[in-house]
């Protein structure tokens, strides 16, 4: 097993990356939930934290404004396109928390991972939100209207995000250090799935609050625990 490098040596090893030739630091991405975008809540929150902490926080849109035609598959090229091959870190809220580990398991540049509600077991629990009935239709009919919270309005989206998704791992195994932080009361995605995930993989620290699913009442005491676990360059 290879050595889990501590947050503050990370540090000052990009603190004097300018000086070391193929040294860079990390890009740090935060990767939003579905049906989402990055001006959601949680995005403008951590963008202002880490642009307070002296980093840049990148925030793609994952669905480049095609919702009808997602995929996780087209997710993740977003995903490599912003990291663009080099050393990265990691946030995701739900599904993206789901993206990020999924990434994170096929790309080793990526450095640390930091997991809200990781929406795992996507492609069995997502078909859960709907009647036998509806996916039939959906899956006859070939989209159906979802509430968009980045357009504020219903767009369709196509099967073929049903279809893509059956092909990923239920819980990727990635062997980053990773921060799962759940809510006790989260209705979406039930914390036992985070606990039993963290209980299983020692390179995972978990952190339960009384929140659900959305975490927008707990986001400073969140951060103090992103603040610790990641390892911020020196001002």
């Amino acid at each position: 097993m290879d050595a889990v490098v501590p947050a503050g040596a990370l540090a000052l090893r990009w603190a004097v990356a300018g000086t070391i030739r193929g040294v860079s630091a990390p890009r740090f991405i935060y990767l939003h939930g579905f049906a989402s975008s990055p001006s959601s809540n949680k995005a403008r929150y951590f963008h202002r934290r880490f642009e307070e902490s002296g980093v840049t926080l990148s925030i793609p849109q994952l669905d480049e404004h095609d919702f009808e035609h997602l995929t996780l598959t087209r997710q993740m090229a977003v995903i490599h396109r912003t990291g663009g091959g080099h050393p990265s870190i990691l946030l995701g809220s739900s599904l993206g928390g789901y993206l990020a580990a999924l990434y994170a398991a096929r790309h080793p540049e990526v450095e640390r991972v930091v997991l809200l509600a990781p929406a795992f077991h996507f492609a069995r629990r997502f078909p859960e939100r709907f009647s036998p009935e509806d996916l039939e239709l959906w899956k006859r009919h070939g989209s159906i209207p979802i509430f968009h919270f980045g357009f504020g309005d219903k767009r369709p989206l196509g099967y073929q995000i049903m279809e893509d998704a059956v092909q990923y791992e239920d819980e990727p195994d990635f062997p980053q250090p990773a921060l799962i932080l759940h809510g006790r009361r989260d209705s979406v995605v039930p914390p036992a799935i985070s606990e039993s995930y963290a209980q299983r993989h020692a390179n995972v620290s978990l952190r339960l609050y009384e929140s659900g699913h959305e975490l927008t009442d707990v986001l400073d005491p969140m951060w103090a625990e992103i603040r610790a676990f990641l390892p911020f360059p020196s001002r």
